[in-house]
């Protein structure tokens, strides 16, 4: 009798290296996929296939996602510069498109079994198994999750296993739990849990200010229809983009933030994240659509932001509103053409200069010094504009 396939998201650390040896034991066909969403070096990839393969895994599949995670995801965060709680970029939501992925594997191999290694405790939990029921009817099995109900020292548990089952466990040296992908990179653990300040061992992406070069940076980004296309000049994909950017703004220290939020479960979660290339691209694309939409539709873009982000963050990112959302923020880029002249001396990054055709200024008026109606008419204006709220004082003045 053949055995049930499941497709297990696999990363070769701890959690999911036990979920496959878990796996095995309950007698399943276990495909092991690392979805690759940047930031893991070859060697590290090489790493992780080796650790599949000794563990048991039936089958290995690397995918890579980071088309999908430009145009799925960094597209509408650029366009609505979506921040929860005004300070985080959501650089969790690779999430989404691991999940995706696996799916479509588990699709290819006959299977509607899913397996991930998400604990009982945080956010990622819910991002894995609301994403899973939007996109299908499949079975979840998370493994440390069930583990959590049957013990209370799971991390022993699961080194105590995998130590009986013949396998080596690669304790990380590392005081810090880190996530990185092509969008930049989250720290936690340590003084940073305690609520005390980082220390300069949690850095990774952003060098510190006496690291940093001699001498400011200046770089162009062209966008098309608010999509940034080429970096100085030279036609780059996304994903490849966004890698630059990382380096060279990172060199500078930029993009490095510390975000205390409320875990949707209800406790407080508080980290160092550091995305040189999502502040740099969010900074170059706010100066472009505010020179160039119109007031109402910048106004408007705060609403979509905050709602945007509350959604994604907390799991929504297959909720059929996101992609309401998402139609309006796209079609709010049709003029947004151009290109941004960056330049940071090291922390920050300021939009400096711009080029665009799409600029909303009169012909012959400059802001506070000329323009096209006469003082009169000013007058007039703001005499109509303030009526009710000079009505309300006349009315009120004296009772």
């Amino acid at each position: 009798m053949s055995k049930e396939k499941i497709v297990l998201a696999f990363s070769g650390g701890l959690d999911t290296s036990y979920c496959l040896i878990d796996l095995k034991q309950r007698g399943y066909e276990v495909h092991a996929v690392f979805v690759d969403t940047g930031g893991v070096s070859d060697e590290e990839k090489q790493y992780i296939e080796d650790r599949a393969v000794a563990l048991g895994a039936d089958q290995y599949h690397l995918l890579d996602a980071s088309t999908e995670l430009w145009n799925d995801f960094v597209k509408p965060l650029i366009w609505s510069h979506a921040k929860m709680l005004d300070s985080y970029p959501l650089l969790c939501s690779d999430r989404y498109m691991i999940v995706a992925k696996s799916l479509e594997l588990a699709d290819k191999l006959g299977t509607n079994i899913f397996a991930h290694g998400c604990t009982g405790m945080g956010n990622d939990q819910l991002r894995f198994d609301q994403t899973v029921r939007s996109l299908g009817d499949y079975q979840i099995i998370a493994p440390i999750r069930e583990l959590q109900s049957k013990t209370t020292a799971v991390r022993d548990y699961e080194i105590d296993m995998l130590e009986k089952a013949g396998h080596e466990v690669r304790l990380s040296n590392s005081k810090y739990s880190i996530n990185e992908n092509l969008l930049g990179v989250t720290t936690s653990g340590s003084e940073i849990d305690d609520f005390k300040a980082p220390s300069e061992d949690s850095r990774l992406l952003c060098k510190p200010r006496d690291q940093w070069p001699e001498g400011p940076l200046q770089v162009d980004i062209t966008f098309e229809k608010g999509v940034a296309v080429a970096l100085n000049g030279e036609a780059m994909a996304g994903p490849a983009l966004l890698a630059k950017l990382n380096q060279l703004f990172g060199d500078y220290g930029v993009g490095r933030f510390i975000y205390t939020g409320d875990v949707t479960i209800g406790l407080k979660g508080r980290i160092v994240f550091e995305c040189p290339g999502v502040t740099a691209l969010q900074t170059a694309h706010k100066a472009l659509e505010d020179a160039c939409n119109t007031r109402f539709q910048n106004q408007f873009r705060h609403t979509i932001s905050q709602r945007w982000a509350e959604l994604v963050y907390t799991g929504f990112f297959y909720e059929p509103h996101v992609r309401d959302l998402e139609a309006y923020l796209k079609s709010s880029q049709s003029t947004l053409n151009g290109v941004v002249t960056l330049e940071t001396n090291g922390g920050e990054v300021q939009a400096v200069a711009l080029k665009s055709d799409h600029i909303l200024v009169a012909e012959g008026a400059t802001y506070a010094q000329s323009a096209s109606w006469t003082p009169e008419e000013a007058v007039g204006f703001i005499k109509l504009l303030g009526q009710s709220s000079s009505l309300w004082a006349q009315t009120n003045r004296d009772k």
